[in-house]
């Protein structure tokens, strides 16, 4: 096949949405995992979320607020998607360390919705007038170590890890929805999808075999989530 018949088939593929089951169908060096995950991180941090699911907000009313309220919920709105990035981060470094296949398909399946999370987060940002935080490549690198770290303690703690940081995610949006007015169904509905969303990764978690953190570091993961609040509402 000549050279530009064949980047016409790539880029028809790529157009399609095709090119991640390309890339998983395929065996592929240490090099390749490498570029892969690297195409990954760039795509995470630098190009518009694109998700696969209905956005929750579609087709409800905008909220009628004044601008201080629409500038705090875009804030909390810019952590939820600060929180997805380092989600993402820690995903991406479970699944290249996990060693059951299964359990790298299940991490591979919740990242997709994590996506989804992302897109729904970037959009009502924009609505709402905000932008996303400037700290999130720092966030990302960190949780990627992170799941590095999980990964290499073996499948079991590796799912703890998973587990832990999807429950406190879900109280973290519970206590958003505590401070989002009930007439903003637009955001309420996102958060309360991805709260739903991240209780089922929890579960799926402990059904894989996930161990139980002790409570230190389950206080230290905590801090860590707390100081990653309140840095992002600012800035």
């Amino acid at each position: 096949m000549r050279l530009d018949k064949r980047l016409a088939v790539l880029g028809t593929v790529l157009k399609a949405g095709f090119a991640e089951r390309v890339w998983e169908g395929r065996q592929h060096s240490s090099l390749d995992r490498f570029l892969g995950e690297f195409d990954r991180a760039l795509r995470t941090l630098a190009a518009p979320a694109q998700g696969i699911r209905k956005n929750p907000a579609q087709g409800l009313p905008e909220a009628d607020m004044d601008a201080g309220t629409r500038q705090h919920i875009a804030r909390l709105m810019r952590i939820n998607h600060t929180g997805e990035i380092c989600a993402q981060a820690l995903y991406q470094g479970q699944f290249l360390t996990a060693r059951i296949e299964d359990n790298r398909v299940a991490l591979r399946g919740a990242s997709s919705e994590e996506v989804d999370h992302l897109a729904w987060c970037e959009s009502r940002i924009a609505e709402l007038g905000g932008r996303t935080s400037f700290l999130n490549p720092l966030w990302y690198v960190g949780s990627l170590s992170l799941g590095v770290i999980a990964g290499l303690a073996g499948d079991r703690w590796n799912l703890a890890f998973l587990k832990e940081t999807e429950r406190q995610v879900e109280g973290h949006l519970a206590s958003h929805l505590a401070m989002i007015p009930e007439t903003d169904q637009r955001t309420r509905a996102i958060v309360e999808q991805m709260k739903t969303d991240e209780a089922g990764h929890a579960e799926l978690a402990q059904k894989l075999g996930a161990a139980e953190f002790p409570f230190p570091i389950k206080w230290v993961m905590r801090v860590s989530s707390t100081l990653m609040t309140r840095s992002v509402y600012w800035v």
